[in-house]
């Protein structure tokens, strides 16, 4: 018996504009909290009657980009990992299991050690590339094989190469220290890098691949039973397999290249949504856009007072945060019955 939802039937589109509201209230803080805090009344002057004084800077150049960019990641990768796990029927799916951040990794790494690359605009061009190259070899094994095991094929598949390319960037980062310096800071997952054109990178994925995916919602939900059903309502498998698996490609790849690997988010965020409103994909998607942009804001914010004067990067704070926080839902599902 599967746990009830928390939101009945009828408070799901009301539960989807609150947190709407929501998470404009964590973005507002975003803008408030940090080293130098600053009272709403400082912020609402900086945003509308920027002054050029030190808090516009502040909150211009410093936390408008992170916490827009916080955000659209944010989005990204939740909505990835919905995806995931619907793509393979499995509620443990994680994005990184098509080898995306693995890919992304060893491109950059690659950069760095041959060809001197340096810099976020580098480091976005390679993890991009080695993102879309790392999901194209999965892809292909997913081709080959027997058919009616895709699933399987293509989380073993996705395994495997991310094995085989973590191990490439050990040695890499190992025998050069130059490279070893450079690649720890992309690879820790940080908000502190961004920049204008890594708004529109973001949010052009977002918003393409939402596009793309939002009217699926009703034959995943066929999917979730079989391919058998799908294909007897007209639906080719085939084909709506491989435009999800284009979407988590662009929505992680792009996630990766521009903040490095986040933990967690893609795995948490799907189960706190199905904790909420059920199992319906027409609803998880949205939900699942809200909640890991809320989220990564969240993480960055108390990335910035938990260890003062200094920070604590995001991608370390949402594994603190989605490690314990994915142990309860496991337990609470477990205890409710699945």
């Amino acid at each position: 018996m599967k746990t009830a939802a928390v939101l009945p039937c009828g408070w799901r589109g009301p539960g989807l504009l609150a947190l709407a509201g929501l998470l404009l209230v964590t973005v507002l803080a975003s803008l408030a909290i940090g080293a130098q805090a600053l009272a709403p009344s400082a912020v609402w002057q900086a945003l509308w009657h920027p002054d050029g004084g030190r808090n516009a800077v502040i909150v211009w150049q410093l936390r408008v980009p992170r916490t827009v960019m916080g955000a659209g990641v944010g989005a990204a990768l939740g909505t990835a990992g919905a995806l995931m796990q619907a793509l393979t029927r499995n509620p443990l799916a994680d994005p990184g299991l098509l080898g995306v951040n693995a890919g992304a990794g060893l491109a950059v790494v690659l950069g760095i050690t041959f060809f001197g690359a340096s810099g976020l605009s580098d480091d976005t061009g390679l993890a991009l590339l080695g993102a879309a190259l790392a999901a194209g070899c999965v892809l292909t094994l997913d081709r080959v094989g027997t058919p009616g095991s895709g699933e399987v094929r293509l989380v073993l598949g996705g395994a495997a190469i991310s094995a085989s390319i973590h191990a490439g960037i050990g040695v890499l980062t190992l025998s050069n220290s130059a490279t070893f310096d450079s690649y720890r800071f992309w690879v820790v997952g940080s908000l502190n890098r961004a920049i204008p054109g890594g708004f529109g990178v973001i949010g052009a994925s977002v918003l393409v691949t939402l596009a793309l995916v939002m009217p699926l919602g009703g034959a995943m939900n066929a999917m979730a039973l079989g391919d058998d059903l799908v294909h007897s309502l007209g639906v080719a498998v085939g084909r709506m397999r491989a435009l999800v698996f284009v979407a988590i490609v662009i929505l992680c790849g792009t996630a990766t290249a521009v903040a490095g690997p986040i933990a967690f988010l893609g795995l948490v965020v799907p189960h706190v949504v199905r904790l909420l409103i059920g199992p319906d994909w027409r609803w998880i998607l949205p939900y699942s856009v809200l909640i890991g942009a809320g989220l990564l804001v969240v993480g960055d914010i108390l990335g910035r007072v938990i260890a003062p004067p200094g920070e604590i990067e995001a991608g370390i704070v949402t594994a603190f945060m989605g490690a314990p926080l994915l142990l309860w839902l496991v337990t609470r599902r477990r205890g409710g019955g699945s």
